[in-house]
């Protein structure tokens, strides 16, 4: 006599791709229906296990979306779940705030959406069984900056009430502060199982109150990288809970490392390259494997690796494509010529990166000049735009950082090159 529910949050559907888009359009449409695959694939996860409810606890879609594609979409996955008698509980989060297909679109009837005002809903089942209640709070604003636990009712007496919320908690690093409460106080609500949404990393507190974050079953950029899943949770008729992890991504984004140190030949480094990619994806279950490649390491091969970026990026983008549904989102060099520490080098480009590494990168009238430029810059770019820079202070002057040393390498790069050519 158990009850048997999916936990799912921040499913941004048909989520919109920029700059992928505009590096390899055929990853990006991959990457563009992956939100759409791995709902289906909630969807079949629910139908398998014959579970009773699927629970979103906000961000279901990703802004001021007003396709029709988009919602004839949902409404058809909906109604499988609704065919198969399992129901379905929404709260809507900061991005679904904005949705027009929130508010318009005609569901199920087995579909519950949470308003503005909190509900508690009693749900019948078998007798014998634990009484169930599910509580919910959308969001009637884009923000929310005030905790919402006030406005929740009180749990119901006897039963196993679950909470569902889109918040921030206290705060986490990347994540805008949405609804804020502690664990303390989700604990002193009395409920058993707090369904949360909105942090898109997994997080599960098992405790007499279980306090749960799935995190988001696709991730979308290399900021959203790893595994991503939902919460296959059952109820026992003597109130205990287990949860399950459940692999929804179809593309898992990693960050792949190639040590390029002693590296003397053009071939090795390829052969490199195919080595770290295929160990990867075969740690990887997702279907598809989309890559950040970094080359890193001490080697005489730095500069030509810098100048023929692109030669090398063509050469993984092969590597990958034979591997086999493993793709290369992008390259990153963080490589360095061999150090000859103590004396100069006798070459003058070495003693020249020796130079701008140690009296210019660090210089307080260098950092003065690129941080007055790039806030110019910014300042001038649309407002959805200005993060690429940093989203808070520390983080753009992390990035101006790594701007410096990647231009600087750039130039004595392309300097070698020169001299190469006579």
């Amino acid at each position: 006599m158990t009850y048997r529910f999916v936990h799912a949050a921040d499913i941004h559907l048909d989520s919109p791709l920029r700059s992928l888009a505009l590096r390899d359009p055929e990853l990006a449409e991959l990457i563009g229906n992956a939100t759409r695959q791995a709902f289906v694939r909630i969807v079949d996860l629910c139908l398998a296990e014959q579970v009773d409810a699927l629970l979103i606890a906000g961000d279901l879609y990703d802004g001021d979306q007003s396709s029709m594609k988009t919602a004839r979409f949902l409404a058809e996955q909906l109604r499988r779940l609704d065919q198969a008698g399992i129901r379905t509980f929404v709260i809507r989060g900061n991005h679904d705030a904005m949705s027009r297909i929130t508010k318009e679109l005609v569901l199920p009837d087995t579909v519950k959406v949470f308003g503005g005002r909190a509900e508690a809903l009693e749900l019948p089942g078998p007798a014998g069984r634990v009484p169930i209640v599910i509580h919910g709070l959308s969001f009637a604003q884009p923000h929310a900056p005030e905790s919402l636990l006030g406005k929740y009712r009180p749990p119901v007496e006897g039963a196993f009430n679950i909470g569902m919320l889109h918040t921030s908690l206290a705060g986490t690093s990347g994540h805008d502060l949405y609804a804020p409460c502690s664990v303390a106080d989700l604990r002193a609500t009395g409920f058993r199982y707090w369904a949360l949404g909105h942090i898109h990393k997994r997080s599960i507190i098992e405790d007499a109150c279980v306090i749960a974050m799935p995190g988001m079953p696709q991730g979308r950029d290399i900021n959203e990288a790893g595994p991503k899943s939902v919460s296959l949770v059952t109820v026992g008729d003597d109130r205990s809970i287990t949860i399950e992890e459940r692999l929804t991504s179809v593309a898992q984004f990693e960050r792949v490392t190639v040590d390029a140190t002693g590296m003397e030949d053009w071939r090795q480094l390829v052969s490199g390259v195919a080595r770290a990619l295929e160990a990867t994806r075969s740690t990887v279950d997702s279907a598809h494997l989309v890559a950040r490649l970094q080359v890193v390491g001490a080697t005489s091969l730095a500069w030509r690796i810098r100048r023929d970026m692109d030669l090398l990026k063509a050469e993984a983008d092969d590597r990958a494509a034979v591997i086999g549904s493993c793709w290369v989102e992008k390259l990153e060099i963080a490589c360095q010529p061999p150090a000859l520490p103590g004396e100069t080098s006798g070459d003058p480009l070495t003693d020249l990166h020796r130079l701008i590494e140690e009296q210019i990168l660090g210089s307080d009238a260098f950092a003065a000049t690129l941080t007055s430029m790039a806030e110019e810059i910014r300042a001038q770019l649309p407002q959805e735009c200005r993060d690429v820079l940093g989203a808070d202070e520390e983080a753009f002057r992390a990035q101006l950082a790594r701007l410096a040393r990647d231009g600087a390498e750039a130039v004595v790069a392309r300097l070698q090159s020169a001299g190469e050519e006579g």
